[in-house]
């Protein structure tokens, strides 16, 4: 295999889960909810903790964002898709989900950050993977201890939470900490980051016990501006690896 095409293939996988994202999303009044999620009897906790913590971090926070804060007057507000690769073909995926659960699951999203004053910014996000009961919610507020110059890097701690919605039967949140640096080059400006993702899970629809998970993530991307217009790219490395593009406007 060519290695540029293995280097290629997440943002193949992106771009392809975005257009069948959109494709799904405008076609779902009419279609079955192939992909809902129903927690039957005989789930193992074993499952639960493996399902709770793939489909956790796929819903995760992201922000697609450098450490460099948007400023007091920053807006920067989009839509975009999340590919989260799952393994599709396990237990506890297959038991949860009628039909065969897909390869990644896509997440299309609104997405809006707002810059505050002393390089704070804060973020909300929606999403609802088509043909689904899973929604999700969340928010983010960012810190950038050092703002960067033009000849130094800006360095940036964020809090972030979200929340599973359209499961009636599960209860999931997650909680995010991570540290980004970025530089900007012209107009692109590259970052990377690590953090943690911790995941609270329960259910009452079968006798199983609450789950807490944490995990260990880290990403690296790119923000491309563009007069008003914005483009942001960004892989995210853990146990659910996800591909996630963004186009909006940042003024």
């Amino acid at each position: 295999m060519n290695p540029h095409s293995r280097r290629s293939s997440p943002l193949v996988v992106a771009a392809l889960s975005l257009v069948l994202a959109a494709g799904l999303g405008l076609a779902e009044p009419a279609r079955a909810a192939k992909y809902d999620i129903t927690i039957l009897p005989g789930y193992l906790q074993s499952e639960f903790h493996d399902f709770s913590e793939q489909l956790g971090l796929a819903l995760a926070y992201r922000a697609l964002a450098p450490a460099e804060p948007l400023g007091l007057l920053g807006f920067d507000v989009g839509v975009e898709i999340t590919a989260s690769k799952i393994d599709r073909n396990e237990s506890f995926w297959t038991k949860v989900m009628p039909s065969t659960p897909p390869g990644y699951l896509p997440f299309p999203k609104l997405h809006a950050q707002k810059g505050l004053p002393f390089g704070i910014d804060v973020g909300l996000v929606y999403t609802k993977l088509p043909s689904s009961n899973i929604g999700m919610v969340g928010g983010e507020i960012k810190w950038a201890i050092l703002k960067g110059t033009l000849a130094t890097p800006a360095l940036a701690i964020r809090g972030s939470y979200t929340t599973l919605t359209g499961v009636d039967q599960l209860d999931l949140s997650t909680y995010g900490a991570d540290v980004s640096v970025s530089k900007g080059i012209a107009f692109v400006t590259p970052y990377l980051g690590v953090g943690q993702v911790w995941i609270k899970s329960s259910t009452d629809a079968v006798p199983l016990q609450d789950e807490s998970i944490s995990a260990t993530r880290t990403f690296v991307g790119a923000k491309l501006s563009l007069l008003l217009l914005s483009f942001a790219a960004e892989v995210d490395f853990s146990k659910v690896p996800s591909y996630s593009f963004r186009a909006g406007l940042s003024f």
